[in-house]
């Protein structure tokens, strides 16, 4: 069975603070974006519990670590009955790009198992097993437009639709970890708007320049200043906004679709134009 798990981009991140647990408390909104991977799980018939392998871009790190083996090892350990399986990524979207991408495949991972093996778990019990694999992995259990606070797992679905508009990425290639994120970020002081973030998405999109913004963007835009010439052009372009998704190193901009923007960027750069 073949599934095929989307990426996200962030509407506005505020980090609001750190926990005692060592996570930070925020507030974004996540809107899901098709640009996507591809995952195919089959049962194997071996006696290793799981044979993960992976083509398109590369992925760093042992097949062990992968969060798609560690999704199937989660479930494993309270389903003993899950059988071995076969695990293929085929990985289109960046990695370490603050897009969600390998949070979309760990959730994609639980979801597929899930189905496939018939293990009748709710949406609030997918939620809580996807939390274990990372901050952003329980949207895409939900994969709705929605408003997200605590680590990101409290969610509120929301009605946003920008279907209006189309989508241009640009990763410049520049693979930011998130802790290395918010190491930038440090004890830089961050002054929110008083608006509310679901009253600044409830906006006009050409109003949010103002007033939607991503607390990563400063200290990473100082750290590589590339990044904020891609955001800079975007809006040279004509974008009704355009913003760093999630710690980076993505940028992406909102366009009409009247428009026809084009880029023209250096040798190795990911661009890609999508209809919302």
């Amino acid at each position: 069975m073949v599934v095929f798990p989307n990426c996200k981009i962030n509407l506005g991140l505020h980090i609001l603070n750190k926990r005692e647990d060592e996570y930070h408390n925020i507030e974004t909104v996540f809107y899901p974006v098709p640009l996507k991977d591809a995952l195919e799980i089959i049962p194997s018939g071996n006696t290793d519990a799981i044979q993960f392998t992976s083509s398109g871009l590369t992925i760093s790190g042992d097949a062990a670590t992968n969060l798609c083996s560690k999704a199937y090892h989660l479930l494993k350990k309270d389903f003993p009955s899950l059988p071995d399986v076969k695990i293929h990524l085929h990985k289109a979207i960046p990695i370490g790009a603050g897009l969600g991408g390998g949070s979309a495949d760990a959730a994609f991972t639980l979801k597929l198992l899930n189905n496939q093996f018939i293990l009748n778990l709710s949406t609030t019990e997918l939620i809580d097993y996807s939390l274990q694999l990372g901050s952003d992995c329980p949207f895409f259990i939900l994969n709705e437009p929605c408003i997200a606070t605590g680590r990101g797992e409290i969610m509120e679905k929301i009605k946003l639709d920008l279907s209006a508009y189309q989508l241009m990425f640009v990763n410049p290639g520049i693979h930011v970890n998130t802790a290395e994120a918010f190491g930038y970020l440090g004890m830089q002081k961050i002054n929110h708007s008083s608006v509310s973030l679901k009253n600044i998405i409830a906006q006009p999109v050409n109003s949010w320049q103002q007033f939607l913004t991503n607390d990563f963007e400063t200290s990473l835009f100082n750290k590589y200043p590339l990044i904020k010439e891609i955001k800079e052009t975007l809006y040279t372009m004509g974008a009704s906004y355009a913003a760093m998704s999630g710690s980076g190193s993505t940028v992406y901009g909102l366009f009409e679709k009247t428009l026809n923007p084009s880029i023209n960027l250096s040798q190795g750069f990911f661009v890609q134009l999508l209809s919302l």
